[in-house]
């Protein structure tokens, strides 16, 4: 009787790790969530934009507040990919599948700034560690942890809250798009989503971060918010032909068949 379960078992296991759409989600989930979990690792360290490509940056003045430049977060060079898998898991799994890796991957940053916090409040080693990169020009290593790692909470709490409302804005507009396009137009879906989901996510973070922690003006945080998402408008639209891309090898790795019967249940789970 237990060789025989054990057998059933283990056949029934093997058939799930060989089931090509099954590979594919767990793939792409993995990459969905350690994407994110990157992007809010790195999202401390700003850049200028300008200086990437050689240009010295001009402060410009929008809606009355001076002295802006495109000076970004490092998360942002990772975001527009989650939304490009965003659109992928819609289209081949659907609503549900990304509503439940978007709750794992909040989870995972919530837990990864737990041990964050944690790391930074236990006693550091003063002997030998805290002094050891002066050299370098750190001259404390541990305030040099603490404040790559010490995320504020106000930043932490939009950003996540931001992720988790703009991946709902995705989805349904996604669908509803499409419902009305058919299999048609997949840059108009994945892009017009994209487009739209990344506003909202640009100005709930800085109003949840800046607004309401630091007391920002709205004046300030619409300025801001306006200029990220010019960057973010910009990366949709380049990353556009990824989709195709992506979308192409994905038909072609599951068969025609299996990618019909996949994107068919996939609209069906939209009401479910």
């Amino acid at each position: 009787m237990f060789f025989h379960t054990f057998i059933l078992y283990t056949s029934v296991v093997h058939k799930i790790l060989n089931d090509k759409p099954t590979k594919l989600f767990v793939v792409i989930a993995c990459f969905f969530v350690a994407n994110a979990l990157i992007a809010e690792c790195i999202g401390g360290k700003l850049f200028s934009l300008e200086r990437v490509f050689g240009i010295t940056p001009h402060p410009f003045t929008l809606l009355g507040e001076s002295g802006l430049t495109f000076t970004l977060t490092c998360g942002v060079l990772l975001w527009p990919l989650e939304f490009v898998m965003t659109d992928i898991v819609n289209e081949y799994f659907g609503p549900k599948a990304i509503k439940r890796i978007s709750y794992i991957a909040v989870a995972l940053i919530s837990y990864a700034f737990i041990m964050f916090y944690l790391a930074i409040r236990v006693p550091a080693e003063t002997s030998f560690w805290t002094g050891s990169q002066k050299d370098a020009g750190i001259p404390d290593m541990q305030v040099a942890f603490s404040g790559i790692f010490g995320q504020g909470m106000w930043i932490i709490v939009g950003s996540l809250t931001a992720f988790l409302v703009s991946q709902v804005v995705d989805v349904w507009i996604f669908h509803k798009i499409k419902r009305a396009t058919g299999e048609k137009h997949v840059w108009l879906r994945a892009t017009g989503s994209t487009l739209v989901s990344q506003m909202v996510d640009s100005f709930i973070v800085l109003f949840i971060a800046f607004k309401i922690g630091k007391d920002w003006s709205y004046q300030r945080v619409l300025a801001i918010g306006l200029v990220n998402y010019a960057y973010k408008f910009t990366m949709a639209v380049i990353l556009t032909p990824l989709i195709y891309i992506i979308e192409k090898g994905i038909s072609r790795y599951l068969g025609h068949e299996t990618t019909v019967q996949m994107k068919n249940a996939a609209m069906g789970k939209v009401n479910e």
